[in-house]
């Protein structure tokens, strides 16, 4: 008899609970739970093809060596020597920074990863660290960074309770919410409309979103930040402003005014393809809600000026005293204790970037790495602390990093690639040594991340649905050997050992803070009462037990531990998002910085855009409910149906350029050409082409993907060209010119 069993979805950052129904090792159907409290039954395409992933032959279950040209299948022991004997030269001859590590978005959606990475970090003590965030969220993390003191402080559109929506280059009924986990977003939606509540999106593609709006208007692609700044404008133009009990925690409101002037709707409108009419109307509406909130996500984030717009949104909550208001934008409070719920309240160290810079370039690290648009060089440019050998862990930055073609060229340089996947893919088709992952129903699972972007307060925890197959190993302990080969301790090093050694600083860290739980006990003790777990779960559990909900191991006997979510398999309701200023502050001054130094400094580059030319036709990406970035894309049930790697451009622009309704066009930019099918629309601006992201996978080594290769639109993207306050890739706004393919 089939046995039916609840699990978190992990592919995407809705997190929706499923109910699957199994039998045996086999998933034979994969439903949403309708009573889960935080997803109401929602389920979208990825979490039904989660039997699927599980099951697809291509999936890698063994190690491979590369031998000569090709990769064979190997044990575990000699993959580790292997490790050992190509990477401990490289880093003794050239030192640490030799040795680059990538890490891919699905590191996030991993426990494990999420966890045991920083192990592996600290272990291999380079510098040369990179990851997805600077092609995708760095320029929001690193506005709330400086402005709130902790770069996980995102303020998060409280959806449930909110009347007035502004949402800029984000399409949640695709992306199902992004830094704002929001599962079943559409009924979510309709429930707003039905309060009465507006919802006004601006893009340059009319999506599945603006086509729910109340009102949509096209945007010109990498101007959001011009168009925010009419806002913030107009409510000091006209009196709009109202803080409220915000403004005794503000530093630097005058300076915003200042820095707002020269920027008034007739100024910007031409550039924006927005009347200056309907920008005062946009702020008047804003200020004037009863509860109201400003979402941007990707499209405001991989733009010229990336920063500066995720910038100009909070400013406008703090404007309009929507930020930290039930209905406006609010902090979550995440049950593991994450940096912005310890030590004193309301007051820390803030954030410091630029503890080091790229060696070529001179690119300033935040939060521990540096932009990927620099990697290439990186790897290409002779000279002390060239890096020579690659750690790549759940990535595939051949396709998703800019500039694709040269980190081509710059893969086939490295003296040793070390890739840890669950899939074989164009990155690590390169690869000396590759090891595999776990399917996400083999792994037990609880949203380290997530829960702390949520729009409601909850703790969720999911145990594995299979068990570990016999002969593989868990990421975790993956991580904690190659630790062990990083730190000199060997191939044979005892993860048992390590792990312990991890857990053990946790708790001396913790015991350190004056407000700790557990301050005062001894650590032996701690470790004794998390016993007999080990791994991501004993670590859990402390997280848990030291959290803001915790048990304290016995001192508030009705707190959070991970056997009480064990007992409760939709997880427990923390309520709604609350008042969390000051407390929340974990900047230097104990206030909001609304006009931090590294981001006022770019405000002249912002200025100088009004003065020049536009491009006649620039490229931007989109989202499709059916993948999450590249590893998705060999799944039946997610590519079949029509093409969806196509070129849409607007029907204007398809005539002037004599391109074919059902024919080829290339697309050029400065570094790069693809050819694609076209698909003409008008849900597009005139003048913006667009692409998805996360394809071209003639070397993927996935049967279903390479059969269905698409093109790689990074290809097309510079990486010279960045934001200049976080280093993130620009990725929309790419100048291109088209032209259509004629058959011979």
């Amino acid at each position: 008899m089939p046995d039916h069993r609840l699990r978190i979805c992990p592919l995407c950052e809705a997190t929706c609970g499923l109910k699957l129904e199994v039998e045996g090792r086999a998933v034979r159907a994969v439903r949403g739970d309708d009573q889960d409290p935080f997803s109401e039954g929602y389920l979208c395409p990825k979490g039904v093809a989660m039997g699927d992933l599980d099951a697809d032959p291509d999936r890698l279950r063994e190690p491979l060596i590369r031998d000569g040209k090709h990769l064979r299948k190997a044990t575990w022991d000699e993959a580790f020597d292997c490790i050992e004997l190509r990477l401990r030269p490289l880093v003794d001859q050239y030192g640490p920074n030799s040795v680059g590590l990538y890490l891919g978005n699905p590191t996030v959606h991993n426990l494990s990863l999420s966890m045991y990475v920083p192990m592996l970090r600290a272990a291999l003590r380079t510098q040369s660290v990179f990851t997805a965030s600077s092609v995708d969220q760095l320029p929001k993390q690193l506005t709330v960074g400086l402005m709130f003191g902790n770069g996980m402080s995102v303020p998060i559109p409280d959806i449930d309770r909110c009347r007035y929506l502004l949402v800029l280059g984000a399409n949640p009924l695709v992306s199902n919410g992004s830094l704002m986990t929001v599962p079943n977003v559409g009924q979510r939606l309709k429930r707003f409309r039905d309060r009465g509540g507006k919802l006004v999106v601006l893009d340059p593609c009319r999506t599945r979103t603006a086509h729910e709006a109340s009102e949509h208007h096209f945007i010109r692609p990498g101007t959001d930040a011009l168009l925010l700044f009419a806002l913030v404008h107009t409510l000091f133009d006209e009196n709009l402003t109202t803080p409220g009990r915000l403004r005794a925690h503000v530093d630097g409101w005058d300076q915003i005014r200042e820095l707002a002037e020269p920027f008034t709707p007739q100024r910007v409108a031409d550039a924006c393809g927005i009347q200056a009419e309907v920008i005062r109307t946009l702020a008047r509406e804003l200020a004037q809600a009863e509860h109201a909130a400003v979402y941007g996500r990707i499209g405001t984030c991989t733009q010229a000026f990336g920063t500066l717009a995720s910038w100009l949104v909070e400013v406008l909550h703090v404007l309009t005293g929507n930020l930290d208001r039930e209905g406006g934008a609010l902090f979550t409070r995440a049950a593991h204790g994450p940096a912005n719920t310890k030590g004193p309240e309301g007051r820390g160290r803030g954030l410091k970037t630029g503890r080091w810079n790229s060696r070529v370039r001179g690119l300033p690290e935040i939060f521990g790495e540096l932009p990927v648009a620099c990697l290439a060089e990186e790897i290409l440019t002779p000279g002390d602390g060239q890096i020579r050998a690659m750690i790549n862990i759940a990535g595939n930055p051949l396709l998703s990093a800019p500039h694709s073609g040269q980190l081509a060229k710059a893969w086939e340089s490295l003296e040793f690639l070390l890739c840890l996947d669950i899939y074989p893919n164009e990155t690590s088709h390169r690869a000396d040594v590759i090891l595999p992952g776990l399917s996400p129903l083999e792994c037990p699972h609880y949203d380290l991340i997530f829960s702390q972007l949520a729009i409601h307060n909850y703790a969720r925890y999911s145990p594995s649905i299979f068990e570990t197959p016999a002969g593989q190993l868990p990421e975790w302990q993956t991580l904690l050997r190659l630790a062990g080969i990083a730190s000199g301790l060997g191939p044979q090093a005892s993860a048992s050992n390590l792990d312990l050694e991890m857990l053990q600083k946790m708790i001396r860290r913790e015991m350190r803070l004056p407000d700790s739980p557990i301050r005062g006990r001894e650590p032996e003790q701690i470790v004794a009462a998390l016993g007999p777990r080990t791994g991501p779960l004993r670590i859990l559990d402390f997280l848990l037990q030291t959290g803001p909900y915790g048990a304290a191991f016995g001192a508030y006997p009705e707190g959070l531990s991970l056997s009480v979510l064990e007992n409760e398999p939709r997880g427990i309701d923390l309520g709604p998002l609350a008042t969390r200023i000051p407390e929340v502050l974990r900047t230097s001054s104990g206030k909001i910085e609304l006009a931090p130094e590294p981001i006022v400094a770019d405000v002249p580059r912002l200025q100088k855009a009004l003065q020049q030319t536009r491009e006649p036709l620039v490229l931007i990406g989109r989202r499709d409910l059916r993948s999450n970035n590249s590893w998705m894309h060999n799944l039946p049930r997610l590519v079949s149906g029509s093409q969806r790697c196509t070129l849409k451009l607007h029907p204007n622009d398809a005539q002037r350029a004599n391109i074919d309704p059902h024919g080829l066009a290339t697309v050029k930019s400065q570094v790069g050409q693809v050819t694609l099918p076209v698909e003409i629309t008008e849900d597009l601006m005139p003048g913006v082409v667009s692409i998805p992201h996360g394809w071209g996978h003639q070397q993927s080594g996935q049967q279903i993907a390479s059969n269905q290769p698409g093109c790689n639109s990074n290809l097309l993207a510079d990486n010279a060209c960045l934001d200049g306050p976080s280093g993130n890739a620009v990725l929309s706004g790419i100048p291109v010119t088209i032209e259509a393919v004629t058959s011979e």
